[in-house]
């Protein structure tokens, strides 16, 4: 079976709080820095019958009865210089046309509010990791559908005194679904491949993706151009689509280097949400590179006529003042 391209790792956004206890809403910087964010947590366990899924190896990502308990493990480790206590809990968060969106602070959801961790809080040397046991448990009332959380391992900086400190936390998210029989299909298909420029004569690929199936989808993998001019090859570049909702649409494009000849070439590019995987090829071209217009023009000729034109004032005014002085002048006496 041949291996699922990449994908991405756990969530890091960093978070900063406005005081102790007030609401921290997540940055758009997907990794934090500093060590009071330097906090790192990974996944210990994947389901057996998801033992070719790569996805379910980075994320808690199942299906399940309602009435069903299931127990994963976690690593949470200090990565930073200093002792830290480490607060493990689950908050919200959904899926949209954004992508996988997360809940701000500690946010609870339906799916959060069954989630539970045998040790909530941590304290850790620097270097130290400790394994948390996660338990998630579906009531047997719970309606048919896909919903999403995250398990999060936060630490905070010194309290220093300040009205604004930083909080740092790295995630595991949660797709579960729920329902009962077996898991709802995924799948998508992806639209004709198409070649073109940016601004700058970067050349681009792009390519329409819909998600067809019945779970939300975190789609990667890499794109090879082959048969080109004089039987060149290039690839596989890496390509990252993100998280498409349930029925979404996304355009994907994929950056090359500039120095790539127009074409034709014959493009591939292959896609996977873990075992998902689908494929489209066909033939691109780029197109000429566009001739950057210069705003530059030439003001050498302005600047000589302006020269001249100066120096020959100079010169009237020096002769009308002399002629003014030789008529004042008087005449001296027989």
């Amino acid at each position: 079976m041949a291996q699922a391209p990449d994908l991405p790792g756990t969530d890091q956004p960093a978070v900063k709080a406005p005081g102790r206890d007030g609401p921290r809403e997540p940055s758009p910087s997907p990794s934090p820095v500093g060590s009071a964010s330097a906090v790192g947590i990974r996944l210990l366990d994947a389901p057996v019958n998801r033992r070719d899924d790569t996805r379910a190896h980075r994320y808690v990502v199942d299906h399940l009865r309602p009435g069903t308990t299931i127990e994963r493990r976690i690593m949470v480790k200090n990565q930073s210089e200093d002792r830290r206590p480490v607060a493990v809990y689950a908050a919200a968060a959904d899926v949209t046309g954004e992508g996988f969106v997360f809940a701000p602070g500690r946010t609870e959801s339906e799916l959060s509010s069954w989630i539970t961790v045998n040790r909530p809080e941590l304290d850790l040397e620097p270097g130290e990791e400790t394994e948390v046991l996660v338990t998630i448990e579906v009531p047997r009332a719970a309606e048919a559908g896909e919903r999403y959380a995250v398990v999060w391992a936060e630490v905070a900086g010194a309290d220093d005194g300040q009205t604004v400190r930083n909080v740092g936390r790295a995630g595991i998210r949660v797709y579960l679904s729920v329902g009962p029989g077996g898991e709802p299909p995924s799948g998508f298909e992806i639209g004709p491949l198409t070649g073109g420029r940016e601004k700058d004569g970067s050349p681009v690929l792009t390519a329409e993706v819909r998600n067809t199936g019945r779970r939300a989808l975190d789609l990667a993998g890499d794109l090879r151009l082959t048969e080109g001019p004089g039987g060149l090859s290039a690839g596989p570049v890496k390509v990252e689509a993100g998280t498409l909702a349930l029925d979404g649409t996304t355009t994907v494009r994929v950056a090359l280097d500039r120095r790539l000849p127009d074409g034709p070439w014959t493009a591939k590019l292959d896609l996977a949400s873990g075992w998902t995987k689908r494929s489209a090829t066909g033939k691109v071209g780029f197109g000429p590179v566009p001739v950057a217009a210069t705003s530059a023009v030439d003001r050498s000729g302005q600047v000589l006529t302006g020269g001249l034109a100066t120096s020959g004032l100079v010169l009237v005014l020096f002769a009308v003042h002399a002629y003014r002085r030789r008529v004042r002048q008087p005449v001296a006496a027989a």
